[in-house]
């Protein structure tokens, strides 16, 4: 059952769902914004393939299901934390008739509902998770040392699988592409990814050689040592500000920029 919802406003936007009796969708903790009085809500650590989305019915196997349930949590709960992630969901359940919740991201910028049908899963990065059905499982990946690294954002990534409407959130505008319309790969900075489909192979690669204009392009290019790749055929989103570029202008407006004309490589991070 598709989640009815819609996304309104402009420099941030928010997502306003409309529950049915009995639909539950469930969001991280701190993206809830407004709901109506009949709309029920829970904080609970499990995610919805933990069965979090639902009360589980029985003993689940007497103390063994218990364990095996409370295992499962606190893994989920141990890979959120490691990720740097929310360690608790809030659950929404709408009572009596139809009920309204509001969700928003964090940064000015946008959002979008992406739709999935189970054959296909979406990876998001770090903290663009906003709220989903809970027919949505929620869960980490890990995109492997070396990329991870090198791509500052690309280490973490969220995963979504099973079907039903996932609602994600970005900094900046949008803009959606398809590495096969460009030649099968495309290059951006590491941080304007905002989500991929499976299928999509996701990697960093330096920006340049060794030689004069590798490094010109990393000490004054403002791109640090590395760019994110992206191959295959499929929808990638991308977002046109960057957590980095908005620290920097903030802090520069406080007076703090200590970066020059170096760009991103030799950057002073305040704190």
């Amino acid at each position: 059952m598709t989640l009815k919802q819609e996304i309104v406003g402009n420099a941030m936007q928010m997502a306003v769902v409309n529950l049915r009796p009995g639909q539950i969708v469930y969001c991280e903790a701190g993206k809830f914004l407004f709901k109506t009085v009949n709309v029920t809500m829970e904080t609970r650590l499990s995610g919805p393939s933990n069965g979090g989305g639902q009360q589980q019915s029985g003993s689940g196997g007497g103390m063994g299901g218990l364990l095996r349930q409370a295992m499962g949590t606190a893994m989920q709960v141990g890979q959120r934390m490691l990720a740097g992630e929310s360690l608790a969901f809030q659950y929404f359940t709408a009572q009596g008739g139809e009920g309204t919740v509001g969700f928003a991201g964090v940064l000015p910028g946008e959002m979008r509902a992406l739709e999935l049908d189970g054959t296909r899963a979406w990876f998001a990065e770090k903290d663009a998770f906003v709220a989903a059905e809970s027919t949505v499982d929620f869960g980490i990946a890990f995109a492997g040392g070396r990329t991870g690294m090198s791509g500052g954002e690309g280490f973490v990534l969220e995963k979504f699988t099973g079907h039903g409407t996932v609602i994600i959130a970005g900094a900046g505008n949008f803009i959606d592409l398809n590495p096969a319309d460009f030649g099968g790969r495309i290059e951006v900075d590491t941080g304007c990814v905002v989500a991929f489909e499976e299928g999509i192979e996701y990697g960093v690669q330096r920006v340049g050689g060794l030689n004069r204009q590798g490094i010109m392009n990393a000490v004054f290019g403002g791109e640090g040592l590395s760019l994110a790749t992206l191959e295959g055929n499929g929808r990638v989103i991308l977002q046109s500000l960057t957590i980095e570029s908005l620290a920097n202008a903030l802090r520069k407006a406080q007076g703090g920029d200590k970066q020059g004309p170096t760009g991103g490589l030799f950057s002073t991070h305040a704190g």
